[in-house]
C-alpha cells in the first residue's frame, strides 16, 4: 500500500524514537495517527497521506528524498 514505510521505520529507529512517541509528536501537529497506525505504515499495510509524510519528515529530521529512497 505504501513504498516509504521501511524508510520511516529506519529514520524513527535511528532517531531513538518509539512509535508511540512519533504518534504523540504528530498529534502536536494536529495529525491524529495512533501508534497502531504507525506500525501499519511502517509495515506497508496502511497508506500515508501527504500531510503525514510532510510532518513525519520534519519530526524525524529527514528529507522527503530520503523517505522515497532517492537519497
Amino acid at each position: 500500500v505504501n513504498i516509504i514505510g521501511s524508510q520511516i521505520k529506519a529514520a524513527r529507529e535511528k532517531s531513538g524514537m518509539t512509535q508511540k512517541q512519533l504518534s504523540e509528536k504528530l498529534e502536536l501537529e494536529a495529525i491524529y495517527t495512533c501508534r497502531g497506525s504507525i506500525s501499519r505504515i511502517e509495515n506497508g499495510k496502511r497508506a500515508v497521506t501527504d500531510i503525514e509524510i510532510d510532518a513525519i519528515s520534519r519530526i524525524l529530521k529527514v528529507s522527503l528524498d530520503f523517505l522515497f529512497g532517492r537519497e
